[in-house]
């Protein structure tokens, strides 16, 4: 039977501009290259394991500084849990992760300090970005994050993280 884990977090790191017409907003979405390890040359958003005694929300905080040098605090202008938990199935291990995903809102002007683990990284917009992640599932929390955070659906409230 597969070993279910859930020791993997997800950031989608993601910044607001005015925009035109009816959109009113649009979001950019940050992408990582990764350089080496199992998702080498690959674009992804912050990723991460989850340390012993850590919640998921401190393994989050704790990456976008790792990765990002991101602070919460600092630059972050807020940041939501987001109702899905990425559920994928990794068939040479046998394993089934279960990853939950967080919305981290930067501002405007504010670029990432990369670590070895990446070695460039863009800012795409939101209808783009659903395309521009590798995997569905990755698409889908994007779309999540602009239907529920940016365009401030009804859960909004229930999903920021204080």
């Amino acid at each position: 039977m597969p070993r279910i884990r859930a020791d993997i977090v997800d950031v989608y790191v993601f910044r607001r501009w005015p925009g035109e017409g009816l959109a009113g907003v649009v979001a950019e979405f940050l992408q990582l290259y990764r350089e080496d390890g199992g998702l080498a040359k690959t674009w992804q958003p912050v990723m991460g394991h989850v340390e012993k005694g850590e919640t998921g929300v401190a393994a989050a905080v704790r990456e976008m500084g790792e990765e990002l040098g991101l602070v919460r605090g600092k630059h972050v202008l807020g940041m939501w849990a987001l109702e899905q938990v990425h559920p994928f199935y990794i068939a040479r291990t046998d394993e089934v992760v279960m990853s939950p995903r967080f919305a981290v809102e930067v501002g405007a002007g504010w670029e990432p300090r990369l670590n070895e683990e990446h070695s460039a990284f863009r800012w795409v917009s939101g209808h783009q970005a659903s395309r521009y992640f590798m995997w569905p599932g990755q698409g889908a929390a994007v779309r999540e994050i602009l239907d529920v955070v940016v365009k401030g659906g009804l859960g909004e409230g229930w999903m920021r993280v204080e």
